[in-house]
């Protein structure tokens, strides 16, 4: 399953991708985000144990985050329950002010059951936790984004 979700914002890059980065932060805002803690950071890399679920589903795993701050962000968990976890935010400079943001999505679960139950939410899913970033961004930054520029979720083949 992949999607592509695009926004704007007001904000510069550094600001979002900070945001993105605060990892332990998650269970404040991000909804099914029950726990976030960084284990591990060297250079331009962060480790982080997640624990995700809603209701009676919940599963704690691994990921790894190269960094390029404040432009990229590449996100990866080799955790047995995927066959496939990637999240690529990029933050590029916009023409009129502001930044681009980019958030792809690629993922693979590899039990039947759980593929279905998250694949029928995952386009709907992705553009939930942008708009919880983009929500966290004005509590932090001020009212800076700008509805009439939002730009909606782009399926990828």
């Amino acid at each position: 399953m992949k999607h592509l979700e695009r926004h704007y914002s007001r904000l510069a890059p550094a600001q979002l991708f900070d945001l993105v980065a605060d990892v332990e932060q998650y269970p404040d805002f991000l909804p099914w985000v029950i726990a976030a803690k960084v284990v591990r950071r060297q250079e331009k890399t962060m480790w982080t144990d997640l624990t995700m679920g809603t209701g009676f589903l919940h599963k704690q795993f691994t990921t790894v985050a190269l960094l390029d701050r404040p432009h990229r962000m590449e996100i990866n968990s080799h955790d047995p329950i995927f066959e496939r976890f990637e999240q690529i935010w990029t933050f590029e400079p916009a023409a009129n002010g502001g930044t681009d943001i980019v958030y792809r999505v690629e993922l693979k679960i590899k039990s039947p059951f759980l593929r279905a139950i998250v694949g029928l939410s995952i386009a709907d899913g992705t553009k939930t936790m942008v708009a919880a970033y983009m929500r966290r961004a004005e509590r932090l930054h001020g009212r800076q984004q700008s509805p009439v520029a939002a730009r909606g979720p782009s399926p990828t083949g």
